[in-house]
Order: structure tokens, then sequence, then C-alpha cells
């Protein structure tokens, strides 16, 4: 019998009950009694979600409040000295180094945040260092386990592998220099040893262990590690699962064969190309092999007849009982269910299946392939058939026009008019901007007012009308309090934006919308991905009436602000049957068109912003040449059409950029702003590793934390920046966007924002 199996299910409940109430904490109107009772509540619904729908091995130890690694280096005692010795509860340390704290005396920054691996889901990164003093504070993998099983629900906990967790952290400050995390594997295996045991004692059957950094080119080196690791663990343990997801295992796989577990999981959502090699491998094992054949990362319905067809080749080859049929990877990264949906058209809702319908899917997938005589197998096979014959003609149809303007793209339409350095003379009598000019990211504050507002002209309480006075005079509020602070260049706030990708999908043909496809992106900021379903086009302008009237209120000079293609692209479900090439090169013709609009409206400077185009860099480096290509065409491709007094802006985030540098710098970007404070400035290193001659802005303070920067912390950032990088060439800016903040905590930072630029100015003249 072929076995069904999810790998996490989304964490944040079917009406976001997690969000509320972790932010009720934070604001003291709950107690942790009253957290820890709805994240109960969560993960029962989540565990009778999975079991509903027929699926054998139900996913446990997955949910987190706040982020699965920070859960893990909580449970290992692996927390930075800032946050020992402050008299909070061990809830409210892990917060601290999730999102900061600075109240009541207490006042520490939070820990980095990453992105996991090619997601938009952001983890905590771990801080080793020699002095790491691992301990088993609780077992979070059993406590879920056992709170499952008093539900009458019986559970495969999920835990993240010893050496993922080691190569995903960092050296801490106080680590020696060319510290390894990876050396700590001998310190941490007896930690790992205990959890699992305790798990095999209760009786737990088997245990998924993800070891996703078996995916990356860097695993080849690792493999004294995996077999030291799971030679140790494996007769301790119940069945190990060795999980990987994201990308293919290549070479990997033939160390990754040999190692002493029950089974191995591959994903052939993302690397449907390695199943014959894997499957020739594990033949003469006695390993099971566990299929991601149901996507964890997008929200189509999975075609049957494709599944099938590629899981008779594992069970031809190794029989019905050693073969698994799972989603890819954890659900984490998809909506919690299309139940909720009631706006979609009925040809719409039939193409997409979020996280409950896809844990039907590998059980109904699992069940054809044991031969199940069960009617309702039957039936749903046939009605995927018509749901993806029906999906596959909507695909047939394409926009002419726009498909004749991609192709009919030149070089010539990816270059500026001129280089850098007579554009930057140029711009410089044009904006005429002081040295190290002020600015930020884009957005300011969504208030709940905004949100009110926006919600009654939602239901028809507000007319457009009345909306739109009410977002002039929003503008102005942001506009006039960026005066007052003393900012150079000026932004508009974004006060009319839901989302920056969300607000241009809404004025985009191509696009299509959920009420309540929520997905986690970090701690308790969720998002709502608009989906691409075909042909995408621009039927007019979408920011210009916004932004001049910004500038008609101010003499400064105002940044337009628009989302790149490539963020669109990747924070957007797209489409599954062309390439993500040809959707960001039309939304990039979309983009320029604006761009262009905006600068007729008398717009100086114009903010296109790429945090996901490292996020979207395949995980293999035999990919990233194809890639960057066409990433980087797709920005140039969107800012290039305007001329050398228009200066382009583009933000980067939470990602690793030394690696990919030289193609940050083939943007011909005229100003970068960067995320800097929270990665402890190393981002400086690379700046001085490959040099940068356009102009730039290292964010000098982290803006996802609450706590407010002091003055000083900002100018000894600007000196750490000013010992690498020309004085010429200094922007002053926060990390990101200004979206998740308060009004206070706003102004107070960009107060002393403020203050460390005209302190540069005093000291760099």
């Amino acid at each position: 019998m072929v076995r069904s199996s999810v790998l996490g299910f989304p964490r944040i409940g079917a009406n976001r009950e997690v969000k509320k109430a972790v932010e009720s904490y934070w604001a003291g109107k709950i107690s942790a009694d009253e957290l820890t009772k709805t994240a109960s509540q969560v993960k029962i619904a989540s565990w009778n979600a999975v079991k509903s729908q027929g699926v054998d091995l139900i996913p446990s130890g997955e949910f987190s409040l706040y982020d699965h690694v920070l859960d893990h280096s909580a449970a290992f005692n692996v927390i930075p000295n800032r946050y020992q010795g402050l008299g909070l509860s061990p809830l409210d340390v892990y917060f601290a180094m999730g999102r900061g704290r600075q109240a009541d005396g207490v006042d520490v920054p939070a820990c980095e945040m990453k992105k996991w691996f090619d997601s938009n889901y952001h983890f905590v990164v771990p801080e080793f260092s020699e002095q790491t003093d691992f301990k088993l504070n609780f077992n979070k993998a059993l406590e879920e386990y056992e709170e499952a099983k008093a539900a009458g629900i019986v559970t495969r906990p999920v835990v993240l592998g010893p050496v993922s967790y080691l190569v995903l952290g960092k050296a801490a400050k106080d680590a020696k220099p060319g510290f390894q995390p990876i050396s700590l594997l001998p310190k941490l295996l007896p930690l790992y040893h205990k959890l699992l045991s305790d798990l095999k004692a209760a009786g737990v059957e088997s245990v998924q262990v993800d070891e996703p950094v078996l995916v990356l080119d860097s695993a080849a080196s690792l493999e004294k590690e995996y077999t030291a690791a799971y030679t140790e663990l494996a007769p301790v343990a119940p069945k190990i699962v060795l999980t990987t997801y994201f990308s293919r295992l290549d070479s990997n796989l033939n160390f990754v064969v040999k190692l002493p577990v029950y089974g191995l999981h591959i994903d052939l959502d993302r690397a449907p190309g390695q199943l014959q090699q894997v499957v020739d491998a594990v033949k003469n094992t006695n390993l099971v092999l566990s299929l991601g054949l149901v996507s964890g990362r997008n929200i189509w319905k999975t075609d049957f007849a494709a599944a099938l067809n590629l899981a008779k080749v594992a069970v031809n080859a190794l029989g019905n009982d050693r073969v698994i049929v799972a989603t890819s990877s954890s659900l984490l990264h998809t909506p919690v269910t299309l139940a909720s949906e009631n706006k979609l058209t009925a040809e719409q809702k039939d193409w997409f299946s979020f996280a409950t319908e896809k844990a039907h899917e590998v059980a109904t997938i699992a069940a054809v392939l044991s031969d199940s005589q069960d009617a309702k197998v039957a039936a749903a096979l046939e009605a995927n058939k018509a749901s993806i014959a029906a999906r596959r003609a909507f695909e047939a149809n394409s926009d002419d026009t726009v498909r004749k303007r991609v192709a009919a793209i030149t070089p010539d339409q990816l270059e500026r008019k001129s280089p850098f350095a007579v554009r930057k003379e140029i711009q410089a009598k044009h904006i005429q901007l002081p040295k190290f000019p002020t600015t930020t990211i884009g957005s300011f504050p969504q208030t709940k007012e905004i949100r009110l507002a926006r919600a009654k002209l939602g239901k028809g309480e507000l007319t457009t009308e009345q909306y739109e006075e009410f977002i002039k005079k929003e503008i102005e509020t942001v506009v006039r309090s960026q005066e007052k602070i003393g900012l150079d260049l000026l932004v508009h706030g974004e006060p009319e934006r839901n989302d920056m990708v969300q607000y241009f999908g809404e004025q985009l043909h191509g696009f299509v919308f959920t009420q309540n496809a929520w997905v986690q992106s970090y701690g308790s900021r969720y998002v709502r991905p608009p989906i691409i379903v075909s042909d995408v086009s621009r039927p007019g302008p979408m920011t210009v009436k916004w932004s001049s009237y910004a500038q008609s209120v101010t003499e400064k000079p105002m940044k337009g602000m628009l989302t790149g293609p490539v963020t669109i692209l990747n924070w957007s479900f797209p489409r599954a049957d062309v390439s993500r090439e040809l959707q960001s090169k039309q939304l990039a013709l979309a983009l320029r068109d604006e761009v262009v609009d905006l600068e007729k409206a008398g717009i100086k400077a114009i903010q296109v912003d790429e945090p996901a185009i490292r996020e979207g860099l395949p995980l293999r480096r035999a990919d990233w040449d194809a890639y960057l290509k066409w990433a980087v065409d797709s920005f140039k491709l969107s800012t290039a059409g305007v001329s050398d007094t228009l200066q382009t802006h583009s933000h980067f985030c939470y990602s690793d950029f030394d690696d990919i540098f030289p193609s940050i710098q083939r943007l011909d970007a005229d100003v970068i702003s960067i995320e800097a404070s929270k990665a402890d400035m190393k981002l400086l290193n690379t700046f001085k590793h490959y040099g940068y001659s356009n102009q730039i802005g290292p964010g000098v303070y982290d803006i996802h934390s609450p706590r407010v920067p002091g003055a000083q912390e900002i100018k000894d950032r600007l000196k750490a920046m000013l010992d690498i990088l020309p004085d010429s060439l200094l922007f002053v800016n926060p990390d990101c966007g200004l979206k998740t903040r308060g009004w206070k905590e706003t102004e107070a930072s960009l107060i002393n924002l403020v203050e460390g630029a005209k302190w540069a100015r005093e000291n760099y003249a």
C-alpha cells in the first residue's frame, strides 16, 4: 500500500488566529496562557484538517508562534548572551530574539533574519560560538506529538536536522576568527540523541528530519558530518525519513543513499528531473522513497495524470510498500483552505488548490496507486481530469499584443542613455540633494484609520471621492512629518496601498485576487499573494496620481515608489504553464510605461524595489547565470526608458547578496538601498571586496523591530560605512519600509537618523 504524507501545514490558523493572538500578547491584552490556548486550538484544527482528507502521515512539531528555526534555538539553549539575565520569561526572551525588545529598562535588538532558501519566508538566524552552551530546554516535537495524541490523532513529528540547523546559523560576534558552526556538531548531537530517543520511547513510529541544505552545492563537503550524525542518531530514533526540498540532490545523492535512515524524501515539484537518478540509487537499498508530487509552493491544482506517471516510475521499481506520496515541502508557503474563497469565479476556483485541498490530493494519488476501488477516489480522478483540461484550454489563450512586445525587446532598451558618472552630475544639479542625503524606503505606518478607511471603501461605506480625500490628507500628513524631521528626499508614504505587490497586481491585467489566502512571511507578518493567471499588461497609470499629488504639496523632491518585476513575480503565485522569464518581462514592460509616465509628471527620482531578486536565485549554482540574465534584464528594461536627469533607486533586503553582487552592480541603478543593520553590517565587507561605483544606502537601523535606535548607534554605523564607502556615494536610510511600525517609534527613529546624517556632514565635509 502506498501511503500519503503532508510535510507541514500552515500555522497561522484559518482566520489568522495566531497573528491576532501573538500581537495581542505583545500589546499586553492577553496572557501567555491565553496565547498558548489559541495556539493549541489552531494546532488541533490543523491536525484534524489533514486527517479529514485521508492523509496517513500527519505532521506535528512544525507549528510555531514566530519561526520554527527560532523554536530550535530556544529548545537547544542557543540564546545569545544579550538576551539573558534580563528578567524576562522564556516566552519573552523568545520574542525578543525574533523582534527585539525596548521596554521596562530592556533594550535589545532582534536577531538577524534571512530568507528560507528561495522562498519569501524569513527565518531567525541562530548564532554560534565556541562558548555556545547546548541544553535541551524542552522537547517540542514530543510535546506536540503527545498533544495530538491526546486529541485522538497519531502524527509524525517534524524536526529540523542537526546539520542543516548548524549550517543555517552564523558565527556570533564572540566567536574566534575562522569559526564554523558545523564544528559544534559533536556537542549538538547528544541533544538530538535525547530528543529522538524520547520520541521513540513515547511510541513514535517514524520522524521527519528535515535536511534542506542537502539540495545545496555546499552540502557536497558535508558527507563526513552527515555520516557521523545519522550513524549516531538512527539506532536510537524512530524511523527517520530524511527530508529534502526546493531543489535536487545531484551528486549529494551518492552519500545520502548510504546513510542509515529509513526513508528519503525528494521534491518532484521543483526538481522532477531527479526522479530516475534517485530511483536507480535507492533500488538496491532498503530505503523508502517519499515523492514530493503535490507542490508545497504554489496554489495550482495538481495534474493527477502527470503526478501518477511520475509516481509509477518509483512504484514499478520499488513496489507500493516502499513509496510514499507527499507534498513537495511543508504547506507553510500556501494558504490554509480554498473553502473560504467566495469571490473567485467558479472557473477560477476550479484552477486552485490550497493546503487543505493539497492534503486531499496526496491522499487521492496514494489511493489510486494502491488500486483503491473507492467510488469517491474514481470520481476525484475524473473531476481532476476535467479541471486540468479546462485550465489548459484557458492557458491556450494569449494576448498577442503583449507577446509581440516582449518578442520585440532590443538590447538598447536595457541601457540608460549615459553611464552613471555622467548621470550623477546631471542629477546632482537637477535634484539638488545635500551630502549624505536622507530618505526612507517608501512606506510609512499603516494605521488603523487607514485600514478602516480601505475596508469601508470595499464595503461601500465610503465613496471613491471620500476615500481619495482621506488618502490626500494622509499623504500630506506624511509629507509634513518628513519636512519637520528634516528628511531630504521624500516619499508619499503609500497610504493607498494594501501591499507592495497586491496593489500593483490589482491594477494590471492578468492577475486574480483572494479574500483569505494569507501566507506567513515572518513572525506575525502575513501576506496575501496575488495570482498570475494570464498575460500581464498595464491598462493605465498606477501610481502617477498619488506621487504627483505628494509632489504638489512640497518643495522638496518626491520619490516615486514601484515594486520591481522580479519581486512582483516572486511574491505572487506565478503561472506554471509559461516561463518565469516571460512573466517577468511582461511585468517589466508594464512598469517601464509607469516609470516613463512618472517622469513626465515631474517626479525626479523613482525607486523600483527588488528585494526578491536574490530570493529567486536557483539553489544550484549551475542554474544561476540563466536566472540572473533575465532577472537583471527585467529590472533594466523597467527603468531604462527615462532621461539622465531621472534618478533611479532600488531596494534589497534580508538575503545574502555577496555572491550575486556583480549582478547587483549590473542593474545600474543610480542609488541602491540595502538591508545592513540586522546583519551586523557584514555587507560592508562585500562592498570592500567588490567596490561599488554608484550611490548606495546601507540601512542604518532595523525597522522590523519596534525599538528606537539611539543617535549614537546610527553615527557608529555611519562611521563603519564611511571606513569603506566613499562619502560622495552614501545615502542615509533605514533598512526597509516603515509600514509595520507605529508613528511614535517611526518619528523618533527618523529624528535620530537625520541627526546622524548631520553629524556625518560636519565630520566628513
